[in-house]
């Protein structure tokens, strides 16, 4: 190997990975259908496993109708995940910080790693706000330091959602299960509720958040070419402009003042902050989060951050269309996860997990199924409706410990999103950027992470005890 002029080496190694990666994402471009049409052959395929099991047509279809609805709520949590990330990331405050944030890389190789562990960071608030985050702190790097390959700095934009997120606070799976008023019943018989002390908020999670920024960052800055073999934006026309955004402007009619002026945003935060200091004094701290309490959070920082009305709609506004994917498919998911119940598939899955399993073996087994479907059902909320009722119970049976589960299912799914184009669509739209630009060193990220995911869910879950389910 020979050293580069970022005092780095290139070895040919990562280019061929590079090269295996952006093959395999042209292939999975030109054949993968859309996410929705994913969900839909999950719902055909569950339902020909109910008729297997003895189930009519009609049942089956009572099955899916009933259930359908069964998510609104927690779809609308989902999708305030996305409409709150935005307007915070898009908040004239936040892109001040972006643009001193992205002074700071001097070299491309230091650029791509420093990307990565903003995004990363980003992620563990909220996965909606890494991902326009990231694109604007791309977008302003790309203007400032020459010869970044702009593949390898869209794939690093994209960590967040590839790697830790999922192990942060808007972890959908570990909010609904601390949520009682979003799970559903079924599923409360097997769990009952799982506090975040639970999940999120212990040392075994930290310690594979750490373990995996290190890992990624190192990726990153290993991998990245050097200026003079990197491929940049402007080499396939793609400018990032300094963009004038149309100022909010002044009222022009007595009727519009308040739509202007900060006073109506003051006094609807205050009364947020005054809820907030309630919620966390009397219910422990962070352990009292939820995703309606996350959400609002996040809510009452877009209107202190956008200051006006004008400013706050028209960022929820351009927001909006980002949530059509989850207002969509999630009630696909709550109707497989109707047919599964209804039809005992639950059960047959559940003993089957068992049966291979030991309570030491079930982390990984699982943790390897939940990647795989993953590629199928590219919804970390929606798919877990759809896995946490047989696996839960699999780790009753078993004695493995329910919270730790639950971050098994959070490493885990992550893991897909790294191929998985679905979730880099608000990404690309900021950058300019194809998704099979991003898969080659997505896919080399994927060849690292997966067995240190695997490793990490098998040895961490032997430090935590089984506790029985609480349900009240």
């Amino acid at each position: 190997m020979q050293p580069d002029s970022n005092g780095g080496t290139q070895g040919e190694e990562m280019g061929i990975l590079a090269r295996v990666g952006a093959k395999l994402a042209d292939w999975s471009e030109r054949w993968f259908p859309d996410a929705y049409v994913f969900a839909a052959i999950a719902v055909v395929i569950i339902a020909v496993a109910a008729l297997a099991m003895g189930r009519t047509p009609l049942q089956v279809g009572i099955d899916f109708g009933k259930s359908f609805w069964s998510l609104i709520p927690f779809t609308m949590q989902m999708a305030f995940v996305v409409i709150a990330g935005y307007i915070v990331a898009v908040s004239p405050p936040v892109k001040k910080l972006v643009i001193k944030l992205a002074e700071v890389p001097k070299t491309p190789k230091f650029a791509v790693a420093y990307v990565a562990f903003m995004v990363m960071i980003a992620s563990l608030l909220s996965w909606g706000f890494s991902l326009i985050f990231g694109g604007i702190l791309t977008r302003e790097i790309s203007k400032r330091v020459k010869g970044i390959d702009y593949r390898a700095m869209g794939a690093a934009a994209y960590l967040g959602l590839g790697s830790i997120w999922a192990l942060g606070l808007s972890s959908s799976a570990a909010l609904l299960m601390a949520t009682k008023t979003s799970i559903p019943a079924a599923l409360y018989k097997i769990s009952g509720t799982i506090p975040l002390e639970e999940t999120l908020l212990n040392w075994q999670n930290l310690v594979m958040i750490i373990v995996l920024v290190c890992l990624s960052m190192w990726i990153c800055y290993a991998s990245c070419p050097t200026a003079e073999k990197a491929k940049t934006a402007e080499m396939v026309g793609i400018y990032y402009q300094n963009e004038v955004e149309e100022p909010i402007g002044k009222a022009q009619t007595p009727g519009e003042y308040l739509e202007y002026s900060p006073i109506l945003t003051i006094i609807i935060v205050i009364l947020g902050v005054l809820y907030l200091y309630n919620v966390f004094s009397t219910q422990g701290g962070l352990a009292a989060m939820d995703l309606n309490v996350y959400n609002f959070m996040f809510l009452m920082a877009g209107m202190l951050l956008h200051w006006t009305p004008k400013s706050f709609l028209r960022a929820a506004a351009k927001s909006v269309p980002m949530t059509g994917g989850v207002l969509l498919q999630f009630p696909l998911y709550a109707g497989i996860f109707g047919v599964l119940m209804g039809s005992g598939l639950t059960d047959v899955l559940a003993n089957f997990f068992v049966s291979i399993s030991t309570a030491g073996t079930l982390p990984v087994i699982v943790g390897i199924y939940s990647a795989i479907l993953g590629l199928f059902l590219p919804s970390g909320g929606g798919k877990w409706i759809v896995e946490a009722p047989y696996m839960l119970e699999a780790a009753n049976q078993l004695h493995v410990n329910l919270g730790w589960m639950v971050q098994v299912y959070n490493a885990a799914e992550a893991l897909p999103n790294f191929i998985n184009p679905f979730w880099m669509l608000p990404l690309l739209g900021l950058t300019g950027v194809k998704a099979r630009d991003l898969a080659g060193y997505s896919v080399l990220q994927l060849m690292f992470h997966a067995p240190a995911v695997l490793i990490m869910l098998w040895l961490l879950a032997k430090t935590m005890p089984y506790i029985p389910p609480i349900i009240q």
